[in-house]
């Protein structure tokens, strides 16, 4: 049996206040129609000031109290990646939506947990790819489905940042058990699958470029987890290139994966190479510029975008899926697809690079 929201005003508690709450608490704002109950973290401190800047009454240092309210519909899960799982199998059981963080967690079993725990509760169980809803990579999507650039022959992606300087956890394989690539890669494959299709099989180098790495609070840690990471990927959908009658072959990829990179990219670099045309987002060139001689002449074209509040296109579509259930996204099932991925990777790169299936 399905939960249903007990009003058009969705209640919603988020579970964690660090880094990326102020991006949920922010699109839910500029959504509308919701009302944020609770937030919960281990700092409350610094999560009462998170609160006072959003408007948001109460808080708690016990995830536990989100479950145990009759106005909270969802839960928004904003923890470290190594909690994921028991406190979204905590929330299935209290009847309560979920939108968890990514990664959905840290296996390909512990994703399976959860999926099946918010399928018997019957509620909706969604994975936050912020990336997928900005505007340029909508318009990216619209252009390939158009056909401007022709069938897609490769793909590169980068996910590349100086990485995180507040936590130690993230360097940490009991924590976050593929580092880099559960951290950024999964960005990069979620795009990369969401665009062109799954991923079949993978070859990838990872390794721990720095051991040590210095916090903002003057420690200095161990990292035991890959801080850089190369995947090629092959794709399980063929694209047509017009070779001759009946020809087919798949794209191919290659994905760049750092999290030591003083300057890096913003947020991801994507390059789409198609039989007669190009796309990039987020480079030089701006967030979006195509260059399809069928479309818009012999020129590169740099469209305008709209601007809207980071957050709220994203947060409107979850909201509206918790209203209708005809408008959900199959992300849960979507981020499973990614942590086989993931775990196609580190096999690989644990057998010296060799090519591996996606299981």
């Amino acid at each position: 049996m399905e939960h249903r929201l007990s009003s058009s005003l969705v209640g919603v508690a988020l579970i964690g206040a660090g880094f990326i709450a102020e991006y949920h608490l922010g699109g839910l704002a500029s959504a509308g129609g919701v009302s944020v109950r609770l937030i919960a973290g281990r700092n409350q401190d610094k999560t009462r000031q998170l609160a006072a800047r959003f408007g948001v009454h109460e808080t708690s240092d016990d995830w536990r109290r989100a479950l145990d309210r009759a106005d909270v519909d969802a839960v928004i899960i904003a923890t470290p990646d190594h909690t994921h799982e028991e406190i979204a199998l905590a929330a299935a059981a209290a009847g309560k939506h979920i939108l968890v963080q990514k990664p959905m967690a840290g296996s390909v079993a512990a994703c399976e947990r959860i999926i099946q725990a918010a399928q018997s509760a019957g509620v909706d169980l969604q994975v936050s790819f912020m990336h997928r809803y900005f505007e340029e990579v909508q318009q990216a999507r619209e252009l390939l489905a158009a056909g401007a650039i022709g069938p897609v022959h490769s793909i590169r992606i980068r996910n590349a940042t100086p990485g995180p300087d507040w936590g130690d956890w993230f360097f940490d394989p009991a924590r976050v058990a593929h580092g880099v690539v559960d951290q950024l890669g999964v960005h990069g494959i979620d795009l990369a699958t969401w665009i062109l299709g799954p991923i079949r099989d993978v070859s990838a180098r990872v390794a721990i470029q720095l051991p040590t790495r210095r916090l903002r609070d003057g420690r200095v840690v161990p990292v035991n987890a890959p801080d850089t990471a190369i995947a090629s990927y092959g794709f399980g959908i063929a694209a047509s290139l017009g070779t001759g009658a009946g020809e087919t072959m798949a794209p191919i990829g290659s994905h760049e994966m750092s999290m030591i990179e003083a300057q890096g990219c913003d947020r991801f670099r994507i390059e789409l190479y198609g039989e007669c045309g190009t796309i990039w987002l987020r480079s030089e060139r701006g967030r979006l510029a195509f260059w399809a001689p069928q479309v818009h002449g012999a020129q590169w074209h740099v469209p305008v975008l709209e601007e809207a509040p980071l957050g709220q296109r994203h947060h409107a579509h979850w909201l509206a899926g918790l209203r209708d259930g005809r408008r959900r996204e199959e992300t849960a099932a979507q981020a499973l697809g990614g942590m086989r991925v993931v775990e196609a990777i580190h096999r690989s790169a644990s057998s010296g690079g060799v090519r591996v299936a996606v299981l």
